[in-house]
């Protein structure tokens, strides 16, 4: 799989415009939990995903973290070049999920071309518009959803990805990503398995009853 098969607006561009591009691009294959990009970086620039798994997270003063949004295969991330767009100041974490190999263009080379080529200006537009949309939702989430809801539906959420009822994640890495801690979480769980909607054991979580979180997650 080609990059100019993944860029959404490839055929977009000018042949200048590609050079340009594909003369900047960078590739990188990262291991699991391999930090790619924090506010205190310099700007990464833009991630494409080629395949693999990457998250996107904000730390708050006291060291918490709470997920913002995760990335797949062909994703593309735009706060990890947030210093080419002057109003918007995101202090964001990117890590690596799972193995990942990603592509990573340059963010003076893309800001250049979002100059000169509508398309690219207007593609980056809807992007940053879908990840504020993100952001806003789980703003939504944490004011107005209870946690054993946002447990439920993160449990749910995680067994889609992985494709297996048989979660390997551990608490605290559960109360990262709801932006919690993991006492709280384990309680939590606790909870979840003394109504046998699920079963803990040593770094897993067996999901039991499928059903039961849904409707939990939808009350």
């Amino acid at each position: 799989m080609d990059f100019q098969n993944i860029f959404p607006v490839w055929n977009k561009l000018n042949t200048h415009q590609k050079n340009r591009i594909l003369g900047s691009l960078i590739t990188r294959k990262v291991k699991k939990g391999t930090l790619i990009h924090n506010g205190n970086m310099n700007c990464t620039g833009l991630l494409l995903v080629k395949s693999g798994q990457l998250r996107a997270y904000i730390l708050s003063d006291k060291g918490r973290e709470i997920t913002i949004y995760r990335l797949f295969d062909m994703d593309m991330c735009l706060f990890s070049a947030s210093c080419m767009l002057r109003s918007i100041q995101f202090e964001i974490t990117i890590e690596a999920e799972k193995d990942t190999e990603l592509w990573i263009i340059p963010a003076e080379i893309y800001k250049s071309i979002m100059e000169e080529s509508a398309p690219v200006a207007n593609y980056t537009n809807e992007l940053m518009a879908t990840r504020f949309s993100d952001v806003m939702w789980l703003m939504e989430q944490i004011m107005w959803k209870s946690l054993d809801k946002r447990v439920a539906a993160f449990l749910l959420e995680e067994a889609s990805i992985e494709g297996t009822n048989k979660l390997r994640i551990t608490h605290e890495t559960i109360a990262n990503h709801l932006g919690s801690h993991r006492e709280v979480i384990t309680r939590m769980l606790r909870y979840f398995q003394s109504e046998e909607m699920i079963r803990l054991s040593r770094g897993t979580i067996h999901i039991l009853d499928v059903k039961k979180l849904e409707r939990l997650q939808n009350a």
